[in-house]
């Protein structure tokens, strides 16, 4: 008796925030072999073939030395993975396109991504206040997001990271009773970056790290600043994703959008990067890890704390909430 064969269309059923894979890869190619997507490592003179499971699979990061088949494109939009083209080590993200390079993904082509949100969205989008007022709800839960995160039990148990919660709590109470006062988001993104820095400071205290000044130019030798490079583009992939969900433009940005069309990535990724992503880069940094064991040391994270259904409930309460 023949096994069914099943089409990547048929294989959606697992939604994007319970999938489990976010890939990158380098020195190999991604093409279909025998129906399946698979990546093709040359070792010798054998080829490996290694299976991508692509119904449980978000996005793929192709970094150096890599190629990708059409046919291979073709299956992995039927079943609504994202594709982006990355340096090494995951940073810089960038893809053959207009749209801002150190964002932007491939994402999969659609005639019918829902209308739902983006209708909410573009009914708020043109007010300058309102826009604002959004913003503003992403980062309160943001705000929450550190403070359950940074907390937990498992974060300040297994990997070391014993800050005090106090001085953390004392961090983002002020941030948060300053968040009615900003009249603009210049005076937001102000805001936003103090309170990172002092996140920073904490971190570093946490785990002993010493000497930190975080670079914003992505060329540092210095190995946490990379590793939250690496983190912040995998979260970017998670914020592309809820984009492409739930179908808003990178470019309906609240925070972000004056200086980079890809904005709303930005956006939605912070809603967790601080979180997940900033302490972990300094646990590896002092463990001692590699990139690999730190990418799955974030992407156990975003697993962890349901990073993607943060996005979308995220995005789905805040366009209700101001739209009204």
């Amino acid at each position: 008796m023949c096994a069914k064969v099943f089409s990547p269309s048929e294989l959606k059923t697992i939604i994007h925030s319970k999938r489990a894979n976010l890939y990158y890869l380098q020195h190999c190619r991604v093409l279909v072999k025998g129906g399946r997507v698979e990546y093709v490592t040359d070792e010798g003179k054998q080829s490996l073939y290694w299976n991508i499971p692509i119904a449980n699979t978000t996005a793929i990061m192709l970094g150096t030395g890599t190629s990708v088949t059409q046919s291979a494109m073709r299956e992995l939009a039927k079943a609504g993975v994202l594709v982006g083209f990355c340096g090494g080590g995951g940073t810089p993200l960038f893809s053959a396109s207009e749209v801002e390079p150190s964002v932007n993904w491939l994402t999969p082509q659609s005639e019918y991504r829902p209308t739902e949100y983006l209708q909410l969205w573009v009914s708020f989008w043109f007010d300058d206040s309102k826009r604002l007022d959004a913003a503003i709800l992403f980062q309160r839960i943001r705000l929450k997001q550190i403070h359950k995160i940074w907390l937990s039990p498992s974060l300040q148990r297994e990997n070391q990271f014993p800050i005090e919660p106090d001085s953390l709590e004392r961090i983002l109470a002020a941030f948060e009773n300053k968040l009615e006062q900003c009249k603009n988001s210049t005076d937001l993104l102000l805001l936003e970056a103090t309170m990172t820095k002092a996140l920073y400071k904490l971190a570093v205290n946490a785990v002993k790290y010493g000497e930190f000044t975080r670079s914003s130019r992505g060329d540092s030798t210095d190995i946490a600043n990379q590793f939250l490079d690496h983190g912040n583009y995998l979260a970017y992939g998670l914020g592309a994703t809820a984009c492409w969900v739930m179908g808003l433009p990178h470019g309906l940005a609240v925070l972000h959008g004056k200086t980079r069309r890809g904005g709303l990535v930005f956006d939605i990724a912070d809603l967790i990067k601080d979180a997940i992503v900033l302490p972990n880069a300094f646990i590896a940094a002092m463990a001692g890890d590699d990139e690999q064991e730190f990418r799955q040391r974030c992407l156990s994270g975003f697993r962890k704390a349901d990073a993607l259904d943060v996005m979308f409930d995220a995005i789905k309460d805040t366009a209700s909430a101001v739209a009204k």
